[in-house]
């Protein structure tokens, strides 16, 4: 599902929503996970899953034009971990 999908349908579950308003409500969600993300924070969805972030060490990688090795510096990477009622419910019969 792309963003413009889900402007969409948030639009038609919500009639009184205009395009603006739906599109400006995603943004704001997905700019407060990624803030909390980026503070270090758990961002918890009750049915749906946790947001997370997890630590990568430093490594030595390669450049893969040349082979040369490439130092690679720790990074924070986001995480997502499901919930249980998402989880359950992909996994219906």
């Amino acid at each position: 599902m792309t963003r413009s999908e889900l402007v969409q349908k948030l639009i038609q579950s919500n009639h009184h929503l205009t395009v603006a308003q739906a599109e400006k409500s995603i943004t704001v969600i997905l700019d407060e996970i990624t803030s909390a993300l980026a503070k270090g924070n758990r961002v918890e969805l009750r049915g749906f899953g946790v947001f997370t972030t997890r630590s990568r060490r430093s490594r030595l990688g390669r450049n893969p034009r040349t082979g040369d090795p490439v130092k690679v510096d720790p990074k924070r990477v986001p995480f997502f971990k499901t919930g249980k009622q998402l989880r359950d419910r992909l996994n219906r019969h």
